[in-house]
């Protein structure tokens, strides 16, 4: 059995990237090739009044799971309303953006199947 693994989103150096929002990798094989998965999940953080910017994953399906905040998921033409504790599912080739519509950080997860890779991100 392979001993389980633990981290912790505050223990994780933020950085801006290319959407715009300040994210953090949580778990990712690239970055650790003994995690036995095939997805990877980062922290993402989104101020107040900000958004990101319109972009698509080509090949991967992405997940957002809200932790904190509100705000909306922009997918095409289509709005959706986020809260903690809704997940939004984004199929391959999907634009989308979020935009942060609360006073506080729009805080949530991304994850990604298979794992984010660079060359498989876009801006729109």
């Amino acid at each position: 059995m392979t001993a389980p693994e633990i981290r912790d989103a505050d223990g994780c150096p933020h950085r801006r990237v290319l959407d715009g929002s300040l994210l953090c990798e949580l778990l990712h094989p690239s970055n650790d090739p003994s995690l036995p998965l095939r997805c990877s999940i980062a922290h993402a953080v989104v101020s107040p009044d900000a958004r990101t910017l319109p972009h698509r994953l080509r090949r991967s399906t992405e997940v957002y799971y809200i932790l904190a905040g509100k705000g909306e998921v922009h997918l095409g033409a289509e709005v959706v309303a986020v809260h903690p504790g809704r997940a939004v599912v984004i199929p391959p080739g999907t634009t989308q953006w979020c935009r942060n519509t609360g006073g506080v950080d729009l805080v949530f997860l991304t994850i990604v199947d298979p794992f984010w890779q660079a060359d498989d991100e876009e801006l729109v």
